[in-house]
């Protein structure tokens, strides 16, 4: 068999597909084998199963996990929500030895973000595995504590493409051991510029690895990726997930310039607790965030020009209620991961349909119920008729008058964030920000939301209406016997 090689050249397989929409096992049957126990995983990882609270697997998870346990190559499209990052970490898991000290997994992801965020769900899947060290290595930290890390080989990485390159040039990663490499989010690596990244670092692989590669869309240049770095890849398409029922989309003719006025029109009415406002044009994003909060609303902007602190905070905001509408560039709002979130809008129709549903995906997942809601300019029908087409059913249209005037009881955020100018090099945990908030400063454990601790600085989520009595006692009082800067943002 001629070996693999790196992409894009190189020796180009023949796909085989195995697609949601062909002829399946009678229904009985595959009850029967999308249970976690019919499959051949080590107790410790049914203990991680079990924990999670997983019994049945998705769709995605029952087609892919036996292939990725027999050690097939694979390419899967699936939509946000599917649980693609549980499939490809139970198989590279189960394949570990953790007696030996080398990184033997890698996994490719596009942004900071979804890294921490597979990093996060391999632990918790991996919580059973005695001594397993998973380290997340990505451009927008400091590269010190990173190069640290890796004196001692982790078992997996998690990383972003461009830091991971820059470790293998220091000669820092090794990746001579990596027995499964995986590409998450493939489609969105290629379209922030990291193929040459990329290409770099599959050639640090062994050519005996297992290849598995994750993509909510499947364009050319995907095909062209996996048949050039895979060895005859079984091919998994799990189709409309992210169009399933529980997320209701609707539909909204309106002007070019009276689109934010009908945009605070409709969150008026839906009032989620969190929603995601989404933008094609960066630029778009500062203007509505700034129409919105003259509307009323608590709203942030998240886009590609940001720097990475301020990305950071914009994102412990968002996820700690401390704001409730985030209005987002695509790329910028890769690996964003809020539970329960309660509303996407599409303030501009992406030209890829593909794009629309990776969007709504984000809404109502885990079976949870979400709301949809896309406004579309004259210039903008084209690309309503693709997405109808694409999901071969019609669209739902509605009307709505825009806002006039100031918006009247916009919702308020319901958590306030404070920044403590400290962290995990002054060796502060989050149950030492609990301890001086619930003891001198006098607040009730159900005032303090979620905490956030990086390397040099901390966030607490406080309720809003006690955020300014917390702010000034933890000023005047310590934590962990210490005092540290606290600010409100």
């Amino acid at each position: 068999m001629p070996p693999r090689t790196g992409f894009p050249g190189g020796w180009r397989p023949k796909l085989r597909s195995w697609r949601m929409t062909d002829q399946l096992p009678p229904a009985a049957a595959v009850a029967a084998a999308t249970a976690f126990d019919s499959l051949a995983l080590s107790p410790a990882l049914l203990q991680g199963v079990a924990a999670l609270g997983y019994t049945v697997m998705t769709p995605v998870q029952a087609r892919a996990l036996p292939a990725i346990l027999e050690g097939r190559d694979l390419i899967a499209q699936a939509p946000t929500g599917s649980g693609k990052t549980a499939a490809f970490g139970l198989g590279l898991l189960q394949r570990l030895d953790p007696a030996a000290i080398r990184t033997q997994a890698l996994v490719l992801c596009p942004t900071r973000e979804l890294a921490d965020q597979v990093g996060n769900q391999l632990r918790k899947l991996a919580f059973a595995i005695a001594n397993l060290k998973v380290s997340v290595l990505c451009g927008g930290m400091p590269l010190g504590p990173q190069l640290a890390s890796l004196e001692h080989a982790p078992h997996v990485v998690v990383g972003t493409p461009g830091r991971l390159q820059e470790l293998l040039r220091k000669k820092a990663l090794k990746l001579d051991g990596v027995r499964t490499l995986v590409f998450d989010e493939a489609d969105r690596m290629l379209d922030m510029g990291f193929e040459e990244p990329m290409r770099e670092i599959v050639a640090k692989t062994p050519k005996t690895r297992q290849s598995l590669l994750f993509s909510a869309t499947f364009p050319d240049a995907i095909r062209d990726l996996a048949r050039a770095a895979m060895r005859e890849p079984l091919e998994v398409t799990v189709e409309g997930e992210a169009t399933a029922p529980q997320i209701e989309q609707y539909f909204y003719e309106v002007e070019p310039t009276r689109k934010t006025p009908l945009l605070a029109a409709l969150l008026l009415e839906y009032r989620p607790e969190s929603c995601v406002v989404f933008c094609n044009m960066r630029k778009d994003t500062e203007e509505v965030v700034g129409s919105l909060s003259h509307y009323g609303f608590t709203a942030l902007a998240l886009h590609g020009d940001m720097e990475q602190r301020d990305r950071d905070e914009v994102l412990v905001r968002f996820a700690n209620r401390s704001c409730n509408v985030l209005v987002a560039s695509d790329v910028a709002a890769r690996g964003l991961d809020v539970e329960d979130l309660g509303a996407v809008v599409n303030y501009d129709l992406p030209t890829d349909p593909d794009v629309y549903v990776h969007r709504i995906g984000r809404t109502g997942r885990a079976g949870r119920g979400g709301v949809a809601l896309s406004l579309c300019g004259p210039r903008e029908t084209g690309r309503a008729q693709q997405i109808e087409q694409n999901q071969g059913a019609p669209l739902h249209w509605r009307r709505a008058e825009p806002l006039s005037g100031k918006a009247k009881n916009a919702p308020a955020a319901p958590m306030a964030t404070l920044r403590i100018d400290a962290g995990k090099t002054d060796k502060l945990r989050p149950g030492d920000i609990l301890g001086a908030l619930t003891g001198d400063a006098g607040l009730k454990a159900e005032a303090v939301g979620k905490i956030n601790v990086y390397a040099t600085r901390s966030y607490v989520a406080v309720a809003t209406g006690q955020a300014g009595a917390a702010l000034a006692r933890l000023r005047e009082g310590k934590i962990k016997g210490r005092k540290f800067r606290v600010s409100r943002i």
